[in-house]
This record gives C-alpha cells, sequence and structure tokens, in this order.
C-alpha cells in the first residue's frame, strides 16, 4: 500500500511514517514546514517529502491519503482530496487498524507525564527481553528513536503515549480511542488544550470513551489521588483496576536522596536507585511498574531496569556547561508541569540559584487560560525571565509582564532574543542552574546561552 501522509512532520505522525515504512508500506508525505532534524530522520527512511500542501500532489496516486491533525478545511490538497472523492483517514485511526490490531497494546495517558512514562514502560519491556514496538512523543536515550515496530525479534507488545487531542478535523474524539489499549494507564487528568476543551469536564467524557475501549480481560493502572480520574472511574468500568499514589495498593516510601522502595498490596518488592528526581517522575516510575507487572514483567525486573533507564530528550537534559553554568532543557510548559520541574530540580541542588527561563507558547498558553498560575508555579526559583512573541503564529494573547509581576524584581520579560539572551548572562555566576522551559524550539536559546557566557569570559569569541 502506498499512504501519502498529510503533516508528516509533527511528532506522532513523523512516527506513524517509520512504523508504516518498517511495515512494508510505500510512504510519502508533506508539511507546511519540511526541515531537519524531522525531515533528515524521514529521508533516511527512504521516505519522499514535499514541501507544503499544493493540490497537484495528487498526482503522487497513492492508495490512500493519512490525515494529520494539523490539517483543516482550506488546505489545498485536502480539498482536492474531498473534491474528487479520494479515500482517507485519519492518523490515529490507520495506527490502529493498521499497526496496533494485533498487538498487546500498553496506552499511557494523562495531562502530564504521558512521555517520561512510556520511555521508561518501554525500557522496562526491552530491559525483559519483550523486544516492544512504541511510538512515544519524544526521543527515549535508551533506543535514540522515538518509533519502531519491534525489537530485535518480533514481538506482540506495542506501547502507545495516548494523546488526549483530537484526532482530525472530521473525528474530535481524542486520539486515543483508536488505539484498542489492553493495558491503560490514567496518570493524572487536568485542564489543558484550552483551544478543543471548554472544561475538564470535556476531557474527563474523552477518558471515559478510553476507559470503554478497554476489554474485560484488560487493566487500568490509575493514579488513585486524582479526583478528576475518580470521577472519570465512576462512570463505568469493565476492566480490572489497580490504583497508585499515597496509601494505594502501589504505593512508594523515600528511601535516600532520590531512591525510594516499591509497596504492592503493603508487600516490599525492592528498591529503585536511578538518575531521575521529582516526586512526579517517581510517580510515573510507579504506574510504568504497574503496568509491566500486567504483562508478566515481575516488580523485581522492572525495578532493576529503572536503574539504567536515561531519561527522554528534553527532559531535564543538560545541554551544556559554561563556565561553571549549567544550560537545562525541559519540555514543561504547562503550569503543573513547571511546578514540579522547578520544584525536583530545588530539591536536587539545594540552595543553588535557578534561573527559570519560560516560553509560554502551547495553545493553552497563548490563550492566557493559564496564566494566572504562572507566578506560584515559578515561586522555587532564583529569578525568572519569561519570553513572549508579540507577533507571528507564537504571540501571546496577553500581557507576560503583567501575568508574572506578582514574582516582583525576581521576574523579567522579554519579546525579542537577544535581549532575553543578555539579561540571562548578565546575572548568571558560576553554580547556577539555567532552567529551560517550552514545548518548542525556543529560537534555540539554550545555545545562544551557552554561546553568550563563553563570550562573556572571552570577548574574542563571535557570538552564534
Amino acid at each position: 500500500m502506498h499512504i501519502h501522509i498529510l503533516g508528516i512532520c509533527g511528532t506522532f505522525m513523523g512516527g506513524l511514517a517509520v512504523l508504516a515504512k518498517e511495515a512494508g508500506h510505500t510512504v510519502t508525505g508533506c508539511d507546511a514546514n519540511v526541515y531537519p532534524p524531522m525531515s533528515t530522520q524521514l529521508e533516511a527512511q527512504g521516505i519522499q517529502l514535499t514541501q507544503g500542501f499544493g493540490a497537484e500532489q495528487v498526482a503522487l496516486e497513492p492508495d490512500l491519503y493519512v490525515i494529520g491533525n494539523v490539517v483543516s478545511r482550506g488546505n489545498p490538497l485536502m480539498e482536492e482530496i474531498l473534491n474528487r472523492g479520494l479515500p482517507y483517514v485519519s492518523g490515529p485511526q490507520w495506527m490502529g487498524e493498521h499497526i496496533l490490531r494485533d498487538k498487546w497494546v500498553l496506552a499511557v495517558a494523562g495531562t502530564h507525564g504521558k512521555t517520561t512514562t512510556s520511555a521508561m514502560l518501554t525500557w522496562i519491556l526491552e530491559y525483559a527481553g519483550y523486544a516492544p514496538g512504541f511510538l512515544i512523543g519524544g526521543v527515549p536515550l535508551n533506543f535514540g528513536i522515538s518509533a519502531r515496530l519491534h525489537g530485535k525479534q518480533s514481538s506482540d507488545f506495542f506501547v502507545i503515549e495516548a494523546d488526549e487531542y483530537d484526532t482530525a478535523f472530521f473525528d474530535k474524539r481524542s486520539k486515543f480511542v483508536h488505539y484498542h489499549a489492553k493495558t491503560a494507564i490514567l496518570n493524572n487528568l487536568e485542564y489543558d488544550h484550552a483551544d478543543i476543551f471548554p472544561d475538564v469536564t470535556a476531557i474527563e467524557t474523552q477518558f471515559h470513551h478510553l476507559v470503554r475501549t478497554v476489554p474485560g480481560v484488560g487493566r487500568l493502572i490509575v493514579n488513585g489521588k486524582d479526583e478528576s480520574l475518580a470521577r472519570v472511574v465512576a462512570r463505568g468500568c469493565w476492566s480490572e483496576k489497580e490504583f497508585f499514589g499515597q496509601d494505594q495498593a502501589w504505593r512508594l516510601v523515600l528511601s535516600e536522596g532520590e531512591d525510594f522502595d516499591v509497596y504492592f498490596n503493603d508487600e516490599l518488592q525492592g528498591t529503585v536507585h536511578w538518575q531521575l528526581n521529582g516526586e512526579h517522575n517517581r510517580q510515573n516510575a510507579l504506574a510504568a511498574i504497574a503496568a509491566a507487572r500486567h504483562v508478566g514483567v515481575t516488580p523485581a525486573i522492572a525495578i532493576a531496569a529503572l536503574a539504567e533507564f536515561v531519561n527522554v530528550k528534553r527532559r531535564m537534559e543538560i545541554r551544556g556547561v559554561e563556565r561553571g553554568v549549567t544550560v537545562i532543557d525541559d519540555f514543561a510548559h504547562h503550569p503543573t508541569a513547571i511546578t514540579t520541574t522547578v520544584a525536583g530540580l530545588r530539591r536536587k541542588l539545594g540552595t543553588a540559584r535557578i534561573l527559570a527561563v519560560l516560553e509560554p507558547r502551547s495553545n493553552t498558553m497563548k490563550l492566557g487560560t493559564m496564566k494566572q498560575a504562572l507566578p506560584d508555579s515559578l515561586k522555587e526559583a532564583d529569578l525568572v525571565f519569561g519570553f513572549g512573541a508579540h507577533e507571528g503564529k507564537d504571540a501571546l494573547g496577553w500581557d507576560l509582564a503583567e501575568a508574572l509581576s506578582p514574582l516582583g524584581n525576581k521576574a523579567q520579560s522579554f519579546h525579542q532574543l537577544p535581549e532575553l539572551v543578555e539579561a540571562i548572562v548578565a546575572v548568571a555566576r558560576p553554580g547556577d542552574h539555567v532552567l529551560v522551559m517550552s514545548n518548542g524550539g525556543f529560537g534555540g536559546v539554550h545555545q545562544k546561552i551557552l554561546t553568550a557566557l563563553k563570550a562573556k569570559h572571552h570577548p574574542e569569541a563571535v557570538l552564534a
């Protein structure tokens, strides 16, 4: 089958393209912005890419068009497909029907922690010899890739990050209803995606649609302290359930540093010794251990695997150290994720200074829905540098300086990258940690900061 993918350079659709190619399909695709690194990765797989959504691409005559959720009515190629009555399907539906249908699917859902928990669960299964396939919205550093059909041998198991965002312009259900999950982690549920959901109740309804797709022999791994998830499960549940969190069947007790003991039904299963930090990551790990047990991996093996787990790219990833200043990259953009990220780093660093650099660029943040929560989420940082574009697709529709004003003199806001970098470098000193938080590329600000720090001490260096 020849499939032509519209919106191929998104994380999900790019991963789908790789899986389709591995499965033996002919794959071509197009997007508005075809550029590295995604374009390089796809072309290395032998996938032909076209810049833009020109109607002339129907000349490729694929058997099927696979539509990403970046495509809307008015898209020239989509309009041509509709006018000619050509066959098309959404990316998540194609994924469910062609990749996941015969697999034991382990789906990881939640407002926060999907990518990290999916990576943990995938690594646990890999360590246990299951050679799982996976599609994750990031690059797990244990694998170096975001998607594969299976490991060194064929596998019945597939781990997928189960996103609650809508499927396509013609299918407003959440992506995860298409995945046929047999094991489903419900990690947490908060209001997000203000561009498509009017309130948290609407998101709870979508999560209950996911619950309805899990078979009776399946299992839900549920955060037992999350009130929204409690309401979701109360609507009806036809599968096995196990709960994790404080005072739940699966619980943890801090041991030493960031290590922790794992208990199931009050029986000690072992102690996790690992590289990660933060309560959110410990809860993610607990969920992954519980989910792996459903497919036969003992907690002892899962705990051993986590000792060798390396986090996902862009999750507290150290991008460099220059003159004693450490620059860290993190994907956090929702206030809850910002809070846990800063708190985790604070616990790790003690009294060392944290310079938090935030770009609120998700659709929800650009709408200003969460702006009131920003000051509190950043309170453990020593200095805060906010960045909000004044124009273009990432422009904020609200006043960032005003939103950060409760933080007083420790917060500044900028709308030009050079001025932002200059302000950070002017105050940074040895021992500081610059924590950059954004769900986008942020104009390569990480390297700009490192380069400027070097130039500060070596004036002859040329700024990049």
